[in-house]
């Protein structure tokens, strides 16, 4: 491994260091950010790895840090653990609560090694709540926030997008932001503190919009109702002839405008303001899209006001004019993947260490960060791959 690959990244965060202890979902993607943006993380995998993980070389969320697995289980890997604690800045967690406290890794342990640690906990119900320790996935959490409910434009039942909205939206990103802050409060204090990212929570936070369209009347219970889940025939997603779809967001009156002559429609179209032709127009457009191919209509659309766009399959974005004039998504070692985001005018990210098999780097990690790898090698403790 070069010095780069041992923690010198580029990013705003080179500097600050991490202790990953592997799970699954948003937790590893919270890792990969903050090792994109700079930070020295250190993933601690269980030998073998998991098997819920995507694993290996396609795995894009162990992008960016070394692997080193550890059989938590054993108490000379916990004490190599605290090790690496003692050293850290943050400690990233995703296991139900309680899990690191049996295992002798929770925020006081911790703490008495390193008051400073801000240790990150990422669940999908939160620590404490009537559901903290039940199981569950992205589309639960993100159900019993109100978010799920109006996903979709299918009246008859809501549609859920992914896992984006909940691990990764919810999720992942509340817990960096939750890090970040308390890093900077650590700066005044000299004291650490748990950072509690709920999925629930983060959801809830993301659709502060959604409260309020349903304070002020222009959201229902309904789906396929309001401005911005289909129940404007100008914000919606129609087929083209070649059976692909444009997505369609001429909110503003002038968008609007530019929409209806690009199509052609000018003299044709009714009056948008008047609900009664909501039918007739969304009927006009539907007709209209159809009378091309996706290709066609996106170089109509080309560059525009019109806010029209393709809705293409990844690995075809990373051909899009603006996603490759960005380098939004970038082909490295044969996988198509995100590049570093947000970026920064001066200390600019980079990618770092491609996605690693569980253990890789177990025996020149430790070593970097000044623990003896092979007492615990020897032992059985840890699994060099």
């Amino acid at each position: 491994m070069t010095e780069i690959e041992l923690g010198q990244g580029t990013g705003p965060l080179r500097g600050v260091k991490v202790v990953e202890i592997a799970g699954i979902g948003p937790g590893p993607h919270a890792c990969m950010l903050l090792a994109d943006l700079g930070a020295d993380v250190i993933r601690v995998d269980r030998p073998g790895g998991s098997p819920l993980t995507v694993g290996g070389a396609q795995d894009v969320l162990t992008r960016g840090r070394p692997s080193v697995a550890l059989d938590l289980k054993r108490p000379e890997s916990v004490a190599a653990v605290l090790d690496l604690v003692e050293q850290a800045d943050v400690l990233v967690e995703g296991m139900r609560p309680g899990t690191l406290e049996r295992l002798g890794l929770g925020p006081d342990a911790c703490w008495e090694r390193n008051p400073r640690l801000v240790y990150g906990r990422m669940t999908g119900w939160g620590q404490e709540g009537p559901w903290a320790n039940a199981a569950g996935h992205d589309m639960n959490y993100i159900a019993i926030t109100g978010a799920l409910h109006g996903c979709g434009q299918d009246p008859a039942r809501p549609h859920f997008p992914l896992n984006l909205l909940g691990d990764f939206g919810g999720g992942s990103t509340y817990l960096v932001i939750g890090i970040l802050a308390a890093l900077l409060e650590t700066k005044v204090s000299g004291r650490g503190q748990v950072v509690d990212a709920a999925i629930v929570d983060g959801t809830a936070h993301l659709n502060a919009m959604g409260a309020s369209m349903f304070g002020i009347g222009l959201q229902s219970e309904r789906r396929a109702s309001g401005m911005l889940d289909g129940g404007l025939p100008y914000y919606d997603v129609y087929e083209t002839a070649d059976g692909k779809h444009m997505s369609v967001g001429a909110l503003e009156p002038q968008f609007y405008d530019q929409l209806i002559s690009l199509l052609g429609l000018e003299g044709k179209a009714p009056d948008r303001n008047d609900l009664g032709n909501l039918g007739q127009l969304r009927e006009l457009l539907t007709a209209r899209f159809k009378e091309r191919t996706q290709a066609e209509w996106a170089e109509v659309f080309d560059g525009t006001d019109a806010c029209v766009a393709p809705i293409i399959p990844l690995p075809e974005a990373v051909d899009h004019p603006h996603i490759a004039g960005r380098g939004t998504l970038v082909e490295r070692d044969g996988l198509t993947q995100p590049a570093p985001a947000p970026r920064f005018s001066r200390t600019a990210a980079d990618l770092g260490l491609p996605p690693r098999e569980p253990g890789t780097d177990t025996r020149a990690a430790l070593a970097a960060w000044g623990v003896d790898p092979e007492p615990l090698l020897d032992s059985g403790a840890a699994a060099q791959a």
